[in-house]
């Protein structure tokens, strides 16, 4: 007989296909859920880079942004940027908005002095009217948020500092607040000279100053902001170009975008899994038709053809449909997700991602058919019959080539299109990892059933018979088992240790207030005045500054290609501050404390944790831009943060002397009742207008909405994997449903009852899953602790009695899924099931 040609094929396949693709449902599930969950990662991913890309010189105001801290660039300073292009001016501080009457509550605000350039790209856009500068010295616009919390419009009036301002309006949208980075308090936009007015600025306040450039058309921003940094290298000022406008929320997509594509590649990986697992229970369906191919002629390459066909039909209608949730899903999500996202992109197509996807999904099916293809090509007609009792699992040198070059190709794109190729890379080598040592775990499991002493109760000895019996599906029990009980470890262990991290928000010694802004020489004035409304309040009172490290060692921090892992504190400014003695919430791990009296050269107590990631230590020197003034000291000690505290704590601790001489104000903390928090700020106000006061309970729930709205995000996208595991489960159950039925026909023949067989499938899952109990706790944990720590560099805290119910409930739960995959064997009528050997 000839070979036949793909025409013919297909209308044998076409007419072989069971309505609704009975048999086939599995593969198209799985392929469904795999290129989904990756072009939906992959269209969000790319929409909001896009957009922060397109959006980049209206979220940072400008083409390039000079920044810096308690100070003002100078007259000849700002000429020199104005020579680059048109120069728009704010300042802005954190400042306390109070009615004009004496009982009037007070808010924190973040007040903005804006030019008359102001904005020098987008629209500040208010709810009635537009805006047109200049802004009048007495006039103020203000955000929706202080609105409704000082419950104040158009025509009321406010007071900041010594000055009162008339609200003109209210803000409805603020072009670069992206840009402005987190914020504690509702936003209030004034002049600069209306800024002045207040008396706010004063040497050692803490607020910031920003000079946007708007470049000629054709000027390389980039290369602007390069020739600024290598023209101010000791200024220490913050540069930013509209390519890089809001680094915050792009290390926030990055880190995102990594745990998401985690969660991807465990999906493909795991929807490969079952996919074999499908198409081999569709081809064992298929058994007697294969094989009576065989014997009226038809050749291995003709069966090849007939049942490809059939499954790339299925697969592609799965992948196709993945692709199209996969395109709409970022539109809800964006909606769903609110404020979470940095941005909230329209609907577009993003092609990259969606052909990823379906290249991904091409090579998956491909990769996973082509083992159980093979067996049904090569095997002769009369092994296929005795397939059930006889089966064989060898495949053929041409197979193993062919499947070689479809996972080589699968991780050449995985690497080739990842943002973090090493990244992605260790993920695929540790799922490769835990696959092998479930396989190793099945192959095991099936040896020590083989050689076991058979039991005296029948159940019990079925159950272990079934472990290792001729046809037996414990290998892919195993992965899918182990799998699905894995992912409800690690779901348990982000998932409490979230909670926890939100819980331990809010320390037990955490103070009441932050006091920001007070006069250096006003100390025992500012403890008098607390101490009358609550005369049990206690104090840590420490000098505040400002300062950029430029330099650790001989390694200057602009000469670096990227900043060392984990090196937060090397962008822009941070908090300095100097003390004769050890700060309180600290605790010395290494080196010596300098004398009260100590008049010598710059030292500095330095984290023992930032030392340990710039690899500095005692004896080094760090060499920090104060104001514009590099100070290099030696590092005299190393200390143990105890930042839980939520009290004043600092990196840098420098010795009484040079940094003292410096301008600067006071920060304090009062821990007291929170009942006084209203009185206590009414009086300090009144004697401090410049002040700025912070209720711990509001950066408290602020920081806690966002975690708990992280978390839903998180929790959400790992459900997808658990999906993707239950799948693979049913796919292992459909596997194995033709080899059981015939078990369970000769077992009634035999006088076995529905619940023996029932029972004797839930020992056989129930001995599965307490041995693998074990191994998904242990390689839950880790997956968890790795998304929790490397990734969102939280704290590893899971709550352990949740997470062993959990994974005790998936337990029960796969069992559940097995025992109902197993009741329709038990209506299988002995007649029906014995023609078909």
């Amino acid at each position: 007989m000839n070979a036949l040609d793909w025409a013919t094929s297909w209308r044998i396949a076409r007419r072989d296909l069971v309505g609704r693709f009975r048999g086939l449902r599995l593969l198209f599930l799985c392929l469904f859920l795999g290129v989904a969950t990756l072009a939906a990662i992959g269209s969000l991913t790319s929409a909001i880079t896009q957009e922060l890309s397109l959006r980049g010189q209206g979220l940072l105001g400008g083409d390039v942004e000079i920044a810096m801290t308690q100070r003002e660039a100078g007259d000849g300073d700002k000429a020199v940027f104005r020579g680059l292009g048109t120069m728009s001016e704010t300042i802005r501080l954190r400042a306390m908005a109070r009615g004009d009457r004496p009982d009037a509550l007070a808010v924190l605000t973040e007040l903005k002095g804006v030019d008359n350039a102001y904005p020098l790209y987008g629209t500040l856009a208010l709810r009635q009217g537009d805006y047109r500068a200049p802004l009048a010295p007495d006039r103020i616009l203000i955000g929706p948020a202080l609105a409704d919390r000082l419950n104040v419009g158009p025509g009321d009036r406010l007071v900041y500092g010594t000055a009162t301002f008339t609200i003109a309006a209210i803000i409805a949208d603020e072009p670069d607040r992206l840009g402005e980075g987190f914020t504690l308090g509702p936003v209030a936009i004034v002049s600069l000279d209306g800024l002045r007015r207040t008396g706010l600025i004063q040497p050692g306040s803490l607020y910031e100053s920003k000079y946007r450039l708007r470049l000629p058309a054709g000027v390389d921003a980039q290369a602007v902001r390069e020739r600024l940094e290598q023209q101010y290298p000791s200024a220490g000022w913050e540069f930013k170009d509209r390519d890089r406008a809001a680094p915050g929320a792009s290390r926030f997509i990055i880190r995102m975008g990594q745990f998401l594509s985690l969660i991807g590649l465990a999906a493909l990986v795991i929807a490969g899994i079952g996919v074999s697992n499908g198409v081999a229970s569709y081809l064992a369906l298929k058994r007697p038709g294969i094989a009576t191919f065989k014997v009226l002629g038809a050749t291995s390459r003709d069966i090849a053809r007939i049942y490809l066909l059939q499954i790339g039909c299925v697969a592609l209608i799965g992948i196709g449909c993945g692709l199209v949730v996969g395109a709409l899903l970022p539109s809800v999500i964006v909606v769903l997700a609110g404020d979470v996202l940095p941005v909230s992109p329209g609907f577009r197509l993003h092609p990259l991602p969606l052909v990823t996807s379906a290249a991904y999904g091409l090579l998956i099916a491909f990769l996973f058919t082509l083992p159980p293809l093979a067996r049904a090509r090569t095997q002769p007609a009369a092994l296929i019959f005795r397939g059930v009792v006889d089966p064989r699992h060898g495949i053929d040198r041409r197979t193993v080539l062919a499947m070689a070059a479809a996972g080589l190709l699968l991780v050449a794109l995985a690497l080739g299109t990842a943002r973090e190729p090493l990244f992605s890379a260790a993920v695929l080598g540790a799922t490769a990892a835990v696959l092998l040592l479930l396989l190793g775990i099945g192959w095991g499991v099936r040896q020590i059933a083989q050689r076991a002493p058979r039991p005296r109760r029948p159940l019990l000895r079925l159950a272990l018979a079934n472990l290792h019996r001729p046809g037996a599906q414990t290998a892919a029990l195993i992965v899918a088992l182990g799998l699905a009980l894995t992912l409800f470890v690690t779901l348990a262990g982000i998932q409490t240790s979230l909670d926890s991290e939100i819980r331990n928000v809010v320390p037990k010694t955490a103070p009441a207030q932050f006091v920001l802004d007070i006069p250096s020489d006003q100390a025992d004035r500012f403890r008098s005045i607390v101490r009358k409304q609550a005369p049990d309040a206690q104090f840590n009172i420490v000098p505040a500054l400002r300062g950029t490290i430029v330099a650790y060692g001989d390694q200057r921090v602009t000469d670096l290609k990227e900043l060392p892992e984990g090196a937060w504190f090397l962008r822009g400014e941070r908090g300095v501050t100097y003390s004769a003695a050890l700060p309180t919430g600290s605790e010395l791990v290494a080196g010596q404390w300098w004398p009260r009296d100590y008049d010598g050269p710059p030292l500095v107590s330095f984290d023992a944790e930032a030392a340990r990631i710039l690899g500095v230590g005692l004896g080094d020197t760090l060499t920090v831009s104060v104001l514009g003034r590099e100070i290099t000291a030696r590092i005299a000690s190393l200390r143990k943060i105890n930042w839980d505290t939520m009290g004043l704590n600092y990196i840098l601790v420098f010795s009484p002397g040079i940094v003292s001489a410096a301008p600067h104000s006071l920060a304090a903390t009062i821990t007291m009742d929170t009942r006084k928090d209203g009185a206590v700020t009414r009086d300090l106000l009144a004697a401090f207008p410049g002040i700025s006061v912070i209720a711990v309970g509001q950066i408290i729930a602020q920081v806690g909405e966002i975690m708990t709205q992280m978390s839903a995000a998180i929790v959400s996208a790992a459900s997808v994997a658990i999906l993707a595991g239950i799948a693979v489960l049913v796919g292992a159950i459909a596997a194995s449903r033709q080899a059981r039925s015939y078990d369970s026909v000769i077992l009634k023949t035999l006088g076995a009852t529905r619940a023996q067989l029932l029972g004797g499938q839930a020992l056989e899952y129930g001995l599965l899953a307490i041995m693998l109990a074990l191994v998904a706790l242990a390689l839950g944990s880790i997956a968890a602790w790795f998304v929790i720590v490397r990734i969102f560099e939280f704290s590893w805290s899971p709550d352990w009695l949740v997470v062993l119910a959990t994974l005790g409930g998936g337990a029960l739960l796969t069992l559940g899924i097995g025992l109902a995959g197993s009741i329709p064997l038990l209506s299988v009528r002995p007649a029906s099931a014995l023609r078909q050997l």
